[in-house]
């Protein structure tokens, strides 16, 4: 694939008022919240669930595209259309998970890296062939006393450069996720200097491995005081550091850049976004790759099979959608606008 048609795919990720919705959760996660809601975790159970949100009517009018996991890709609708051809058929570019996960960074306790680059050229190869146009590899950096250590940013940040590479040789475009943790005690301050420095070592490495910039998109997390900080900001203070952070690392040429929800609430992750678009314009488009806060209304309305309910679940999540979407224009005016 040209870098022409990675471009066109990269800007169509982010265009005007559309985002991603993720939707590319492990058996484990998705346990998780299932188990929230009392639905048993089952391949037939995630499959349903899966095919009431990719299926909802509308959705497409601010999603642009979907990150589904390895089983999900495979996977079809009751009516047995697969569920790349229902997505492709409503304008919703297919993406796809591609990373094992993040293990233990041995010698280094308390870090992660993530892992996957093994066999990693003929999964993509085969992912392309089922359908998909870009892909997610997400990498996790944890603030804490002592990190994160720049081995644990290094190591993090050539295995996302070593993925884009071979997600462009396929004919896929990356999208690289650095996701620096909301966990912690740690103020605004520390989480723009940790944020700035993971995003400079990761552009040096999509240098070094002569990533296409112009064929790429960066999943970013906002610049926001861990969760357990005693001092919480505004969103006007979120976006102002999130915007100025961005500035100072990211190149201008990048199509586009999504944000992460990272255990934001549904709200907070909305009008943070709608926020940081209020002020521009900025050098790339800034939207939106959101899961939880996407699908967690609609999953409690989901799990309640009472009459009328898979409706609203699919109402519910499009909703959620087209908030997301006024706020990637900086046009969402509230929970009840």
């Amino acid at each position: 694939m040209s870098i022409d048609q990675l471009e066109s795919i990269a800007q169509a990720i982010v265009a005007p008022g559309k985002g991603i919705i993720a939707i590319d959760e492990s058996h484990g996660t998705i346990k998780k919240r299932f188990d929230e809601v009392g639905i048993e975790n089952s391949e037939e159970n995630r499959r349903a669930y899966r095919e009431m949100l990719l299926t909802a009517p509308g959705l497409s009018e601010h999603i642009s595209g979907a990150i589904l996991y390895d089983e999900t890709i495979r996977q079809s609708t009751r009516q047995g259309q697969a569920f790349t051809e229902v997505m492709t058929e409503a304008g919703i570019l297919p993406g796809i998970k591609v990373d094992l996960g993040a293990k233990p960074l041995a010698g280094f306790p308390g870090e992660l890296v993530t892992e996957g680059l093994d066999g990693l050229r003929g999964r993509l190869a085969e992912y392309a062939r089922l359908g998909a146009k870009f892909a997610k590899w997400r990498a996790v950096i944890t603030i804490a006393e002592d990190t994160p250590s720049s081995t644990c940013i290094e190591a993090n940040n050539h295995a996302l450069g070593r993925y884009a590479a071979l997600c462009q040789e396929a004919g896929l475009v990356p999208m690289v996720e650095p996701e620096v943790l909301l966990d912690g005690d740690h103020d605004i301050e520390v989480c723009y200097e940790v944020t700035e420095a993971v995003l400079r070592s990761l552009f040096a490495s999509l240098y070094e491995q002569s990533i296409m910039l112009e064929g790429a998109i960066l999943k970013a997390s906002m610049v926001l005081p861990g969760k357990n900080c005693s001092q919480q900001a505004s969103a006007e203070e979120v976006a102002e550091a999130t915007i100025r952070c961005l500035k100072s690392a990211v190149p201008a040429v990048l199509p586009g850049i999504v944000f992460l929800s990272g255990g934001q609430s549904d709200e907070d992750a909305t009008a943070h976004l709608n926020a940081i678009n209020q002020m521009g314009p900025h050098p790339w488009p800034l939207s939106f790759s959101y899961g939880r806060a996407m699908q967690q209304a609609a999953l409690k309305l989901w799990a309640d099979d009472s009459e009328g309910q898979y409706e609203q679940a699919q109402k519910t999540v499009v909703t959620r959608a087209r908030a997301n979407g006024q706020a990637a224009l900086g046009q969402w005016s509230g929970p009840s606008g």
